[in-house]
């Protein structure tokens, strides 16, 4: 699950309608709020558009290549399809019994990752019985550090660029 992002080509008026929707309802979502959400999130891309999604779609790519016995899907906590919700539901409909989450956001105190997404998860959980829904999150802090700290070593590889 990645955050997802507003292509530079959708018009203000669906964003900032979006905004103002999701900003006034509690709890579950309204009808306008769904539409507006789903119209968002099927806004046509392009990497130039919205390169977050390709950057989504390359991490993914590349996690297949780590873990090629699971089938990997990609999943977008706001503004891009398919939601959360949307990637599970493909992939207990392809025969899943047991899917894990992961998420790109990757630091504790985020709002996504630390109460939205297992919000979703508890929920689907209970409209999939059958299938063992996981959260791999939170990351141990080392894992996060010796990330952060090969990307420090290769950077001081590179040639200094003024």
């Amino acid at each position: 699950v990645g955050h997802g992002s507003v292509p530079t080509d959708c018009p203000a008026a669906l964003v900032s309608a979006f905004k103002k929707l999701e900003s006034a309802r509690l709890g579950e979502p309204v009808p306008e709020f769904k539409a507006a959400d789903e119209r968002l999130r099927r806004w046509p891309r392009t990497p130039l558009t919205d390169p977050y999604q390709a950057g989504l779609e390359a991490v993914a790519r590349a996690l297949r290549e780590e873990l090629p016995d699971h089938d990997v899907l990609e999943a977008y906590n706001e503004f891009c399809a398919p939601s959360l919700e949307q990637a599970l539901e493909s992939a207990v409909a392809a025969g899943a019994r047991h899917v894990t989450v992961i998420s790109t956001m990757s630091t504790r105190g985020g709002v996504h990752s630390e109460l939205e997404i297992p919000r979703i998860l508890e929920r689907e959980r209970r409209r999939y019985p059958h299938a063992q829904i996981l959260y791999a999150w939170p990351f141990p802090l080392s894992n996060i550090a010796k990330l952060l700290a090969s990307s420090v070593r290769r950077a001081e590889k590179q040639p200094l660029k003024r």
